[in-house]
Parts: structure tokens; sequence; C-alpha cells
């Protein structure tokens, strides 16, 4: 008798854990066999570029394009498949170059293994099959057309997508800004292209004249009553969209704007277009918020920008709660330059005033309550069509930086042997 009871028990036992398996197993992505493959609908709708003899168009997978030809809605796993395609009219095979998509790119492996069923190793061969067949595969031959997946990280709104193609010798970069099927606030360029008339807009043709302008532009961020004291702008972008989009993306900022991001206001709105990078080892992300300023320079646009980092650093949590302006702001400068030397795109790199000295032992605070000192310049960088070497980018003589740096230090070594 008291076996039968133990023995109901432990079928007991085990029929309440096969239902929790499968409940929870319900919850994961389900994986459907793919209906197809066909990409005359991402075609359709692709966004393309041509350089000398090559072509490459590119499209986000929607949801519907994901289960049609994925088998399953692959974003519910935090990935962002991209469709690209490549017509090689050159006379030499190509490469395309995944981590210049995305260096955090996924495998097909990976995302096939997020949408394994248990202890079903058929079905989950055929989902590692069914993917590894849609990747891009290289080579591109010469005068062939080659077409495949590529699985990223997910960017919202609209994708900012660098394509690198290389051969011996030879590399043809891509930039291009495709609409996020499903994502609201509509396309990034024809927004900020409606900002301003012409009339509004002065397009400075000597640099000089720019710089003369860009110092006076406003020092600091104001609040909805246009209250100014907020965080300060030090920092100046100009360039074509494509070429600042290429760098930035290839240094790893992601667009990702916060609710406290639209507490700083200049030209009566908040900020154009907010960007972030996170760095390994959890740090805290470096932002930038960037407003379209109502200048041009040589026809390229021209951007009013604030960067900075949050305090604590690596040490706190990454929820926005937490992001309270690190005080040295110099130092958020400083990181970001050093990551556009290594973008491929800077070309010109210029220190002017405009944000006012303040010391570190008088720093300013800013109505959200956080405090700051700076040297008071405005780094401003030039970005221009990749590639371009670290010893191609210019230094502009405006505001002597360097100078100021080097007699710093020069300083307090005299200090210490005094």
């Amino acid at each position: 008798m008291f076996g039968g009871a133990h023995c109901s028990s432990r079928i007991a036992l085990r029929t309440v854990v096969g239902i929790a398996f499968l409940v929870a197993a319900g919850c994961a992505t389900t994986w459907q066999p793919p209906v197809d493959s066909n990409a005359d609908a991402l075609r359709a709708r692709a966004v393309t570029q041509r350089v000398h003899d090559v072509q490459v168009s590119a499209a986000v997978l929607s949801v519907e394009d994901s289960r049609r030809m994925l088998g399953a809605d692959v974003l519910e796993t935090g990935v962002q498949p991209i469709w690209i395609e490549v017509q090689n009219g050159s006379q030499q095979a190509l490469w395309l170059l995944r981590t210049g998509v995305d260096p955090d790119y996924f495998s097909p492996l990976e995302v096939a293994w997020s949408l394994h069923a248990k202890f079903d190793k058929e079905t989950n061969k055929r989902i590692d099959d069914e993917l590894r067949a849609l990747e891009f595969a290289n080579p591109i031959a010469p005068g062939a057309t080659r077409s495949g997946v590529v699985f990223t990280n997910p960017q919202p709104k609209t994708r900012v997508l660098n394509v690198d193609l290389v051969a011996s010798k030879l590399l043809l970069p891509f930039s291009l800004f495709l609409p996020v099927p499903g994502s609201a606030g509509g396309d990034i360029i024809e927004r900020l292209s409606s900002l301003y008339s012409d009339e509004q807009v002065t397009d400075y043709q000597a640099s000089d004249a720019l710089r003369a302008a860009l110092e006076k532009l406003p020092c600091c961020a104001g609040d909805e009553q246009s209250v100014a004291g907020g965080e300060p702008f030090n920092l100046i972008i100009v360039g074509d969209l494509a070429d600042i989009g290429a760098a930035f993306s290839r240094r790893g900022f992601r667009r990702d704007a916060r609710e406290s991001d639209a507490t700083q206001r200049v030209f009566g709105r908040p900020p154009d277009v907010v960007l972030r990078k996170y760095a390994q080892g959890g740090t805290a992300p470096l932002w930038v918020r960037a407003w379209l300023a109502p200048m041009r320079f040589q026809g390229s646009p021209v951007f009013l920008a604030q960067i900075g980092r949050a305090r604590g650093g690596r040490f706190i949590a990454r929820d926005e709660a937490s992001f309270t302006l690190h005080a040295d702001v110099d130092e958020a400068r400083s990181i970001l330059i050093q990551d556009m030397f290594y973008s491929g795109g800077l070309a010109k790199l210029g220190f002017i005033e405009g944000v006012g000295n303040v010391p570190a032992t008088t720093p300013r605070v800013t109505p959200q309550g956080a405090f700051y000192y700076t040297d008071g310049l405005r780094a401003v960088v030039f970005f221009a069509t990749r590639p371009l070497a670290l010893s191609e980018v210019e230094l502009l003589n405006w505001s002597p930086y360097i100078e100021r740096r080097e007699e710093a230090a020069a300083a307090q070594k005299d200090a210490e042997r005094n």
C-alpha cells in the first residue's frame, strides 16, 4: 500500500514538472517551417546606393518578413535581421565585412539556438540549416549578384547601415539610412530637412566666418521656459548625415533617447538626435545630444551638441535614474574625440571658445542638480567619407587646446619641483 502511494506521488511529481516545462517552453519564441525566402518584397522597398560598378541594396525585415523567411519573429529575441544584396560589376571578387555592419553581429547559429525546441534534435537541425542558408555568404564573384541576411543588434526608427566591401587594395564603403518597419518617428533625414526654411539657414564658405558664428551659439541648454543654465554645449559636428552616421555607428553609438534628454533644450526644442554608447564591463553610457543648427558649412549640416557621461561610471546601475552628469565634462569630450579618430571618418578637428571657463573650485550647477567644470572649449569635428587614416586628420589652428594642455603640464611639473 505504501509502495503504491509512493509510486503515485512520483508520477504526480513528474506530471507537475512536465506541465511546468511545457508552460515554460510555450513562453519562448515558437518556430514554424518558413513559408518562403523570396526577397522580392524586400527588394521593392530597399534603399539602394551605387559606388563605381558596385550596387548595394538593403532593407530591415519586418515582423511579417521574419516569420515568413525565418520561421519566427526573431525581433522578440533582440535581433534585427537585415537583408543585403550586392551587385558586383567590378573585375574583382568582393567580401562583405560583417563587423562593419555591426561589431556585435549575431551568427546564424546564435539566432537559431534562441529558437531551439527542447529535446527535438531533428527540428533544431532544420532551424540551423534554414538560418544558415539565408545568411549573406562571401565572396561576391565578379559580375555576380549575391543577397542574404545579416543578424544585428536593434536600432529603432531609422537604421544607419554601414556596408564595407573589400578586395585586394580596395575598400568600397556604403552608408544607408534604412526605415525600420513598425517604428514610430519617421525618417530622420526628412525630419531634419524640414526644420528650417532656406531663408533661415546661413551657409558659411570660409572657416573663419564659421568659427565666429559657432562661438556665438548658446553656451548651455535651457529648459521649457527658455531659462539657461543646463548642461554645456561642448561639441560641434559638421558633415553630411551619411558620413556622420557612419562614423558614430562604426564606433558603437546607437540612437537611444530617454525622457531626461528632453529637459535639455535649445532653438526652442529638445534634441533632434540622441546617441549613446555602452562600453564593455557595464560602463555607463557616453551620450551625445545633438541639435541641427540654422547654419551650414560649404553645404554640409552643422550640429550643436552636448557630450556627457554619468557620474560613477561602471560602478552604477544602467537605469536612467542613475544617469547624473559626471562633473568632468572635458573628459567625456576627450573620450569622444579619441573615439572619432578611430572611426575612419574624422577629417578635421579644432577647438573654439563658447562655454566659458568654469574652475573645479567653483563648478556650475544645472537645474537638474548636476554640477560640472570645464576649460570652456568646444570641440569642432568635421567628417568626410571614410576611409581616412589617423595621419590624415587635420588639426585646425583655432583655440590653442594643445598648447594650453602642454603649458598646464609644464606648470604642474614646475610646482612639483618647488
